[in-house]
């Protein structure tokens, strides 16, 4: 790769011109999936370092990396003591060295950072505490397919300010969609990013809120989105957590007061019962399942995208 090598780090690096490229490659490669594949990553290798469990993140990454034509390598943290036996600056060099693509899901966004600094291939992030940039763009595929038609797009995230929350508020500002976020005060979206965000909808005419008011936030939105409580890293503080958002669920009483052609999604996994009731996310008004589904075909998009 040239010093012109591209990363995906967060979508703040991303024009909304090539969040849109990337959406309209995703669903050219969902549709085409068993007939006509890219090539892309043909004879390339990537390595997959996770410091965090995942179901869908390496189903999915390896899944994609194999239908472009190539290895995938996972890696996990404790094999290599990233950070602790060897520096990141060192294993980024090493790597460069010898595959094509670094996929990393650690804790510290500063990690996967270090790893695009010191390294001459191309980074993904597949979550840190701070972003979640893979979610966010099939979340913008799922978008698509079900709301293409609407003109104006609104967006209200239910929950803690937390990685995914903030990528999903930097796509909707992008993109020119509404968003809310509702939460109780102290879980707010981290200030900087939220006035990233509010700067970047001035030119795309989108609206970017924060609310505390989960009944007035859902009367005019489009689909409602929620994660866990407790991320990964946070367990000690579950049981306060729980208490914190007990009225911050979506439940029927919710959708009694939102548009009656909402849709509701999650990234999954879902605490049942907490966050999101099993009755709605198992009803017609879900399409968590079918985001999930997405994120192969966002990430397929995106790994074209960083080596075209």
């Amino acid at each position: 790769m040239t010093a012109s090598k591209k990363d995906l780090l967060s979508l703040f690096e991303l024009s909304p011109e090539e969040i849109s490229s990337i959406i309209d490659e995703a669903r050219k490669i969902k549709k085409n999936r068993f007939t006509n594949s890219p090539e892309a990553f043909k004879d390339r290798t990537g390595v997959m370092i996770f410091e965090k469990p995942s179901l869908r993140t390496r189903i999915t990454f390896e899944t994609a990396i194999n239908e472009l034509g190539g290895h995938p390598i996972n890696l996990s943290s404790n094999m290599i003591g990233m950070g602790k036996r060897e520096s990141v600056e060192d294993i980024a060099r090493n790597l460069e060295r010898w595959v094509h693509l670094i996929i990393a899901r650690t804790y510290s966004h500063e990690t996967v950072e270090q790893l695009a600094k010191f390294s001459k291939i191309p980074v993904i992030n597949a979550l840190t505490d701070t972003f979640h940039p893979c979610q966010a763009l099939a979340f913008a595929l799922t978008v698509h397919e079900r709301l293409h038609s609407k003109t104006k797009i609104n967006v209200v995230f239910i929950g803690d300010g937390n990685n995914v929350c903030n990528s999903i508020m930097i796509l909707c500002a992008k993109l020119g969609y509404n968003f809310t976020a509702v939460c109780p005060e102290k879980y707010s979206p981290i200030h900087d990013i939220f006035n990233r965000c509010c700067e970047i909808g001035k030119n795309t005419g989108s609206r970017i809120n924060v609310s505390h008011e989960i009944f007035t936030a859902v009367k005019n939105a489009d689909i409602l989105y929620t994660d866990v409580w407790t991320s990964m890293g946070q367990e000690q503080e579950m049981e306060r957590r729980k208490t914190d958002f007990k009225q911050f669920q979506i439940n029927k009483k919710v959708l009694e007061n939102a548009p009656s052609d909402i849709l509701v999604s999650h990234c999954l996994p879902a605490h049942r019962g907490e966050e999101i009731t099993s009755e709605i996310l198992d009803s017609n008004i879900s399409v968590a399942f079918d985001e999930a589904e997405n994120r192969l075909h966002a990430q397929k998009a995106v790994i074209v995208h960083l080596f075209s």
